[in-house]
């Protein structure tokens, strides 16, 4: 979303790259130099039609498919914001890295299927990275929704979700089917969906705040990251 990609766009004083993508794409670029890598940070844009941002696992992994096929990445990093769990110890405000990602609402009870539909992939390990910044650890499951039914909640349990997103395993299936293209996830809580309020409320009222948690968080990743082998993680 735009809300969550602006304060990192000002901080890191990215450009737009109007020609990173078709004309027809509507995620938009924007990239800058940051201690000798070029660094690309897309969004996912905003509907023709009804004017709000592109989210979910369509316009996410048609995002990511187009980022990876246009700069062969040595790295994805999947940013944004997520609801957390109490029960895995989130707090609002907490930075979550992945250790894999998951779907949560794609049902598929046929043999083969079933497995695919989850989507189980895991993350690039990054021991040492939370290690000196201080994050979190956990599984993101994904879905299209934002609010979720108790089928739902059966799977986050089972999968022992610790934040819940819109996008993460759609841009781990766009890294995958690309030769592995190693990523992770960074993700700001913004609600407590095992909580007692309501899901959307939380999310508009924390959803600023996180957006400047990512402008802080984002760059001390990447000055992290560059420069360091995987295994260095």
């Amino acid at each position: 979303m735009e809300a969550e990609a602006q304060p990192l766009i000002d901080h890191l004083k990215l450009e737009l790259d109007e020609a990173a993508f078709p004309a027809s794409a509507p995620c938009k670029c924007y990239t800058s130099e940051r201690n000798g890598y070029t660094m690309h940070v897309v969004t996912n844009g905003k509907c023709r039609r009804h004017g709000v941002d592109h989210v979910g696992t369509v316009a996410g992994g048609l995002a990511a498919w187009l980022s990876i096929e246009k700069f062969k990445p040595d790295l994805v990093i999947n940013a944004g914001t997520a609801g957390g769990f109490n029960r895995m110890g989130a707090a609002i405000g907490d930075v979550f890295v992945s250790s894999r990602t998951v779907n949560h609402d794609r049902r598929i009870a046929i043999p083969g299927w079933t497995e695919w539909g989850v989507g189980k992939t895991d993350a690039v390990p990054t021991e040492q990275l939370r290690g000196a910044l201080g994050y979190k650890h956990g599984v993101v499951t994904t879905s299209n929704s934002l609010d979720f039914i108790e089928e739902d909640a059966k799977h986050m349990l089972a999968n022992e979700a610790s934040v819940k997103d819109m996008e993460g395993a759609a841009v781990a299936w766009a890294c995958e089917q690309h030769n592995n293209t190693p990523f992770f996830c960074i993700k700001v809580v913004t609600d407590i969906v095992d909580g007692d309020r309501p899901t959307h409320e939380e999310f508009l009222e924390n959803l600023g705040a996180a957006a400047r948690s990512l402008q802080e968080a984002l760059p001390k990743t990447l000055d992290f990251v560059m420069g360091k082998r995987l295994s260095e993680l």
